[in-house]
């Protein structure tokens, strides 16, 4: 087995020395830099675009999925050869993708296989971008509460309502849904559908946020037409995939900062300086180390669950866990910068400021949503509490 892999470790080297342009072996600069791929994606650069080409076609967006839907097919061994080959040359993610993150894992479990097909190789080649249909404006931490409606109309379901907080619904080619299917029930009452965007009846508006960006939207459904065969299981069991895929997205939001464009060390010796190689401002040291050990000890944690979930496991309720770990530390790591960057990081735009200084504003004004995507705080907290604690309610 181990000459195996170091087989495959010299094959996987060789091919990435041979298909990774020079300029994605080195860090993002900026939100421009993600690859996100969809029908109408301009990608940042023709190495940017041959690089999620050639990743897609070996399957390595999405390395673990079985071949036969366009995934690498590897093992976790292997896979975690691959990754460890991808870091040692710094190569950037070839696609970021909701459908690679979220909806492929609940395709693979609850889709039929004619969906599987359809779907699947496109995500993996980013040829379709997804955005995610569930919190509407009176349904948001209480997401059973929805109310988007679905009818049967014979040949098609008819879908209207609205839902809010959608990201990049305004860029997505297709929309995993949880849409109300029985209105006498709430969570048994709701089903799973998948919609394309360009549909008539289909409207999407940008929200605007305080970081100046506006990554997420509302989306409108009006008459929606949609093919029986984009419902994913069964009738009224959307709420058990909605649940599942809840999962994968807390589990995946909680990604402890790996991708942050600025370093909070940097930050500070930056702007507070050294003495004797340490920073000057000792509070500060202590601190800022405290945080990096419990950024740490997260990050072994995560990657613990991820291999145990390889392994056999289910992807279970500790994802909320991890969930409100990830936004507590995306938050402190932000505050840290902005107190070590001092009046630097006041910047909004113009002169008199760099790139990596509106950069430390902008992630403390964005890191504020942390708390509240994804599933609020609170709300996994009280999932902690009764589903990995094992509390009762003491009302």
């Amino acid at each position: 087995m181990t000459q195996d892999l170091e087989a495959f470790r010299a094959e996987t080297r060789a091919w990435l020395e041979t298909n990774c342009p020079q300029s994605m072996r080195q860090p993002i600069a900026g939100d421009e830099d993600y690859v996100w791929g969809g029908r109408a994606y301009k990608f940042p650069s023709e190495d940017a675009k041959l690089w999620l080409e050639r990743m897609g076609a070996k399957g390595w967006t999405a390395p673990t999925w079985s071949a036969e839907y366009g995934g690498g097919g590897l093992s976790g061994a292997e896979n975690a050869v691959l990754q460890q080959e991808l870091k040692r040359i710094n190569a950037r993610p070839a696609l970021f993708s909701f459908g690679v993150w979220m909806l492929g894992p609940v395709l693979l479990e609850y889709a039929s296989e004619e969906q599987k097909r359809e779907h699947l190789p496109k995500i993996v080649r980013g040829e379709i971008r997804w955005c995610q249909g569930y919190s509407e404006p009176g349904a948001g931490s209480d997401l059973a509460g929805l109310q988007t409606k679905c009818e049967d109309k014979g040949d098609h379901w008819l879908i209207n309502g609205q839902k809010v907080w959608t990201s990049y619904a305004n860029y997505a080619d297709w929309c995993f849904c949880l849409v109300r299917t029985d209105t006498n029930v709430k969570h048994e009452g709701i089903s799973f559908v998948l919609i394309d965007m360009t549909t008539p009846g289909v409207e999407t508006r940008p929200i605007k946020l305080i970081s100046g960006s506006s990554p997420f939207c509302e989306t409108f459904f009006t008459d929606v037409k949609v093919p029986k065969g984009n419902m994913v299981g069964r009738l009224n069991g959307g709420w058990e995939i909605a649940k599942r895929l809840l999962q994968y997205e807390r589990t995946n939001i909680s990604g402890f900062g790996s991708g942050a464009r600025v370093d909070v060390v940097d930050i500070a010796k930056q702007h507070v300086g050294l003495e004797d190689g340490a920073l000057a401002d000792r509070d500060l040291r202590a601190r800022i180390a405290g945080h990096k050990m419990f950024e740490r000890a997260c990050a072994l944690t995560v990657q613990r669950a991820q291999e145990e979930a390889k392994a056999g496991g289910n992807v279970s309720h500790m994802a909320s866990m991890f969930k409100v770990a990830g936004a507590t530390l995306n938050q402190e790591r932000c505050e840290l910068m902005v107190e070590a960057a001092g009046n630097r990081a006041l910047g909004w735009a113009g002169e008199g400021f760099t790139p990596d200084d509106l950069a430390v504003t902008r992630g403390w004004l964005r890191s504020k949503g942390n708390s509240i995507e994804g599933g609020t705080t609170e709300i996994n907290l009280n999932v902690v509490a009764k589903r990995v604690l094992g509390l009762r309610d003491t009302q």
